[in-house]
């Protein structure tokens, strides 16, 4: 895939023709996978035989698994106290495997098949999980209720049933959107109504509350990298700044949490709009395709800078409200020839209804190559429901073990901003990789110039603006440093655990893959390095087994920075540009400072 992402960075129209991988949308829209044989009672096939009517949409979902937040239920009717008992462990397990969020299907056999229930019940079997939830703290919302096309007289139902636990002590779930997309292609208006909770009055007011600079405010360009955050509760309910004041009111009433993290459209600011998708580790990116313009300007980079760094992409088409019919279809034709093509092999999905942003959500997290496309108006309001019920179901992309592993690592906190806040002192703001951060914890920052680390300790912790006692891997955060002095920081730092030996360097190898240069790359070429956190200028040292590199080859090269050495991790993924030259690719080997660190006298010489 990484040779052929090169389509979408090079300078040709790249329109594939692409017809493979065509989303065949499924009659009943409950993402129906092939019937499969299962040596299930003979009662259930014999049921199965007399009342299901042979059609083209065999009505069965995938098997349950055993892992994951899914569970399927044929019926909760009655059940004994043990049985209750039991339900209620079963139901804590899912929840705890999907971080605080499950999904139910009732009338489903545990193989998959869709047997579905009553009217009576089905009424029995959702009070049942009703009860089930408010003994675990937790609420249901029925997300979607499906007829199955049966012969028998009583019309038989299956639900759908979102459980989402009620929240305790700052722990919501917090899943972080990039937003990508052209310049001027609606980005900052479209979080400035879901955020705000207000339409758009078609010359820019939504967004006025997301800029940060006045020359922003002036030209109405994001330059800078801004958090915006949409609450959702228990319920499923929306919490945005129109109820509620203050971001810690928001956090306060949300069980789940979607933080958005508004990207730069304009070429210029591209070096920051790649240091946000590398940096932020965000879980999922929006792509935001103005309806009037359609593919323009950098959306094609930006899709291959997703896709390049393997963030699931799902495609907003906004401004709807100012074009016909027509031009919205010819721009979802055009999107879907994109993303078709060899390069990008994805599976469009477009989204019309609730019962599409449902399935859409849900296959989206299943399979990364699902792309759900969105066709919506920040003025008139067209379709945003469907982007709020998509956000609300999408769940978590690491379940609970991997989770559980990151937090018994040793802690280490990526540096992305530094603040000076009067009364405060020193604010670090950034993602914490592994581990976990309490207040009052001491940490190593670094490294200096020199390679260096120094002592610090956590004042005060805040997530999403309001304080919080307790940090987990893969969350973000700001950290209060006191007095700390602020010109010993630096983008790109991290602060470590006193136990952690850190490999610093000023060098280290690298497979890279070079998706579009103008000329030939060789040794002495020069380029920004991205790679996490560390955005700096590097040196090419040497190109093994080749002399110089062409467009889409591949090969091992040494590369050494030229201002300070930087921390960086084996498998870490590499983004490198220089003008119109880009590449992708992975650390290799590292060569750790203490094997090559440059004297003062070769400084002075050089």
């Amino acid at each position: 895939m990484e040779a052929r992402v090169s389509d979408l960075f090079g300078s040709g129209n790249g329109h594939g023709s692409g017809s493979q991988g065509v989303a065949s949308k499924s009659g009943n829209g409950f993402g129906v996978a092939p019937k499969r044989s299962s040596a299930k009672s003979k009662k259930a096939k014999a049921r199965f035989s007399r009342n299901f009517k042979p059609s083209n949409n065999t009505p069965y979902l995938p098997p349950e698994a055993e892992e994951g937040n899914i569970e399927y239920k044929l019926k909760l009717v009655n059940p004994t106290q043990y049985r209750f008992e039991h339900l209620a462990t079963q139901m804590k397990w899912r929840l705890q495997e999907g971080r605080g969020e499950a999904v139910y299907q009732i009338g489903v056999e545990d193989n998959g098949m869709l047997v579905g229930l009553s009217e009576e019940d089905m009424r029995t079997s959702l009070k049942t999980l009703h009860r089930l939830a408010e003994k675990v703290g937790a609420d249901i919302t029925v997300l979607r209720e499906r007829e199955v096309d049966y012969d028998s007289d009583v019309p038989r139902k299956i639900a759908e049933v979102l459980i989402r636990k009620v929240p305790d002590d700052q722990q919501f779930l917090d899943l972080r959107v990039a937003v990508l997309g052209n310049v001027d292609s609606g980005k900052s208006t479209l979080l400035g109504v879901l955020t705000q909770g207000e339409l758009d009055n078609g010359r820019g007011r939504a967004r006025l509350n997301l800029f940060r600079h006045l020359h922003e405010i002036q030209t109405g360009r994001t330059s800078s990298i801004s958090f915006e955050i949409l609450g959702f509760n228990s319920k499923g309910e929306v919490v945005n700044y129109s109820e509620s004041r203050t971001a810690e009111e928001i956090c306060e009433s949300a069980s789940k949490m979607i933080t958005f993290i508004d990207l730069a459209g304009h070429h210029k600011y591209l070096k920051t709009t790649i240091f946000g998708l590398t940096s932020y580790c965000p879980d999922f990116a929006m792509l935001v395709v103005s309806a009037n313009t359609g593919i323009a300007g950098t959306t094609r980079e930006h899709l291959g800078l997703a896709m390049a760094l393997k963030v699931p992409i799902f495609i907003v088409i906004s401004k709807v409200d100012l074009c016909t019919r027509a031009t919205v279809e010819r721009t979802v034709r055009q999107l879907e020839r994109v993303l078709k093509q060899p390069g990008c092999n994805k599976v469009p999905m477009v989204v019309s209804s609730t019962d599409d942003a449902v399935t859409a959500a849900q296959q989206f997290a299943q399979s990364p190559n699902i792309t759900p496309i969105f066709t919506l108006s920040s003025v008139s309001g067209e379709s945003l429901d469907l982007l709020k019920v998509f956000f609300n179901i999408i769940p978590p992309l690491s379940n609970s073990k991997e989770q559980e592993e990151l937090m018994q690592q040793l802690t280490e906190f990526q540096v992305d901003e530094i603040y000076t806040v009067p009364e405060v002192g020193t604010v670090v703001g950034g993602t914490l990789y592994s581990g976990i951060c309490r207040e009052g914890d001491p940490l190593v920052v670094g490294p200096t110039d020199s390679g260096q680390f120094h002592k610090l300790t956590i004042g005060s912790i805040q997530r999403n603006r309001s304080a919080c006692r307790v940090l987990r891997a893969g969350q973000a955060a700001t950290l209060a440093l006191g007095n700390f002095d602020r010109s010993l920081l630096r983008k790109g730092m991290v602060m470590v655990s006193p136990e952690m030996d850190p490999t610093i360097c000023w060098m280290f190898e690298a497979e890279i893959v070079l998706l579009f240069h103008a000329k030939t790359f060789h040794k002495g070429f020069q380029v920004t390095v991205h790679i996490g956190n560390v955005r700096q200028t590097a040196t090419v040292e040497a190109v093994y087994g080749k002399e110089e590199l062409r467009t889409g080859e591949k090969a091992v090269v040494l590369f050494k920075f030229i201002k300070h050495p930087e921390y960086l991790k084996v498998g870490a993924k590499v983004l490198f540009r220089q003008g119109v030259t880009k590449g992708i690719g992975h650390v290799t080997k590292l060569q750790p400072i203490g094997q090559y660190r440059p004297s003062q006298r070769e400084d002075e010489e050089a």
